[in-house]
């Protein structure tokens, strides 16, 4: 091999090497606005569902007043909050964690099944249904739940858009090495836990 030749194979070895390191960043480079982009549209969920935590004390004061006996419900949402909180606060340290998304997904659906059954007791008790903190309570309660499952749509997309990215050829080769994990869907698993509990007093 002459002077000549080994240059010329010199110069396309280091073409090949620019190339495939130029491929590398841009596939790191996308991921990392991927990861971005997901962990951003969860601090939305965060923003709501920290509102709707604040919310739930206040109802169940004032829900206590008129509902005396039903201690055991009050004091399940409470639990219930409580367990959401802490899950919410894992997740906010880091949606990109195992396992984090999954465990907040669980306490949200406990949640919103003790207060489904609070709400659909206090249709028993008329004078609590026309309290008018109560009502504002409720509605600002609804109109929270709407903003989640909306951030929930969102913060769902963009991790499916995520785990796209870090599944195609040759995204897929390169991913775990740069230690991009797998993203977990936001997701209520339980179909009667899918609707935001119904606490309309009007």
């Amino acid at each position: 091999m002459d002077g000549f030749t080994l240059l010329i194979f010199g110069g396309v070895l280091l073409i090949i090497i620019i190339a495939l390191a130029l491929l590398i960043i841009g596939i790191y480079n996308n991921l990392v606005q991927l990861r971005n982009r997901f962990k951003n549209a969860f601090a939305q969920i965060d923003v709501q569902l920290k509102r709707r935590y604040d919310l739930i004390p206040n109802l169940v004061e004032t829900a206590k007043a008129y509902m005396s006996h039903e201690r055991g419900t009050l004091e399940a949402v409470i639990q219930a909050r409580s367990a959401a909180m802490q899950a919410r606060q894992a997740a906010s340290a880091d949606p990109a964690a195992p396992g984090v998304i999954a465990g907040l997904a669980g306490a949200e659906t406990m949640l919103s099944g003790a207060l489904g059954r609070l709400f659909a007791l206090a249709e028993n008790y008329p004078d609590l249904k026309a309290n008018q903190n109560m009502m504002q309570l409720s509605e600002e309660l609804t109109s929270t739940e709407n903003r989640v499952a909306f951030a929930r749509q969102a913060y769902n997309d963009a991790v499916m858009a995520y785990n796209t990215a870090r599944e195609v050829f040759p995204n897929v080769i390169f991913a775990g090495m740069f230690g991009f994990q797998p993203a977990q869907l936001f997701e209520i698993t339980n179909a009667a836990e899918k609707e935001a509990p119904k606490v309309s007093f009007s």
